[in-house]
Formats: structure tokens, sequence, C-alpha cells
């Protein structure tokens, strides 16, 4: 593979990188007060839930956030944050690109209305696969340091 600048495994790793400091930034611009005191993220969620047209992502809405809106802002906020040093550090990186996957498609589900979201979580999601077949881990990550991967 021929490139500019950088080898092939740098550029996934430049893009892992990328990808990461994303996910940092979802969880910085997050207003923490507003989210976790006052809720306002999943009563935003639960607005766009309550609207869906498809009937599971509602009932799954209703039974897995709904009645624990404080936790899950938790659990939405520091995966996120948990996604993006991971994935910056080079750290457990298949799992947080997978983590990263699933957390866009949850987030594409819910959100299929929205061609704003459409289009971050579209592209965040191709990332991670890009990263994760194309083994990002190789080049300038904690994994490759220790020798885990």
């Amino acid at each position: 593979m021929d490139s500019i600048w950088l080898d092939g495994a740098q550029w996934l790793a430049v893009l892992r990188i990328g990808l990461g400091l994303w996910w940092l930034e979802s969880w910085r611009h997050k207003d923490k007060k507003a989210w976790f005191e006052r809720g306002s993220g999943i009563a935003w969620a639960a607005d766009v839930a309550a609207k869906h047209r498809w009937a599971p992502v509602r009932a799954g809405f209703d039974t897995v956030v709904r009645p624990r809106p404080r936790l899950m802002a938790h659990v939405v906020a520091y995966a996120e944050l948990a996604l993006g040093l991971g994935l910056i550090a080079g750290f457990l990186t298949p799992a947080a690109l997978i983590g990263g996957l699933l957390l866009n498609a949850v987030y594409f589900v819910l959100m299929i209305h929205d061609w704003a979201e459409q289009g971050q979580n579209s592209m965040m999601a191709l990332i991670s696969a890009v990263g994760l077949f194309g083994m990002s881990w190789q080049t300038w990550s904690l994994d490759a340091a220790l020798g885990w991967l």
C-alpha cells in the first residue's frame, strides 16, 4: 500500500484517534448539571422515543431507559468518555470500537428521523468498522505497546 506522509497502519491510528476525539467531544460538550441533575438528555431522548414510528423502539425505551433516567444519563455520558479515552490511548481498542459501533447503532435507530444525527452516527459507525477490521490498534496504542493484541 502506498500512502503519503504516514504508512497505512499510522493512518488507521490517526482515524482511530480522531474518532476518540469525536467521542470525547460528545462527552465534553454535554451540560453535566443538566444531564445528571435535571435529566435533560434523557428527557429529550424520551420525547424522541415517544414519537418514534417503530413500536419496538418506543417499547424498548419505556422498558430500559424511562424507569431509570438518572442511571441511563450516567451510562450514556460515561460510555462516551470511556470510548473517547480508550480510542485515543488505544486501550482495549477492539472493545472500544465495537462498543462505539453499538452505541452509534442505538443512536441511529432512536434518531432515525433526524438527518443531522444520521450523518454523524453513520460516519462514526463507519470509522469504527474501518478501525476494527483494519486493526487500528497496531500503531500508537497502549494495546500494541503492551503486546496485548
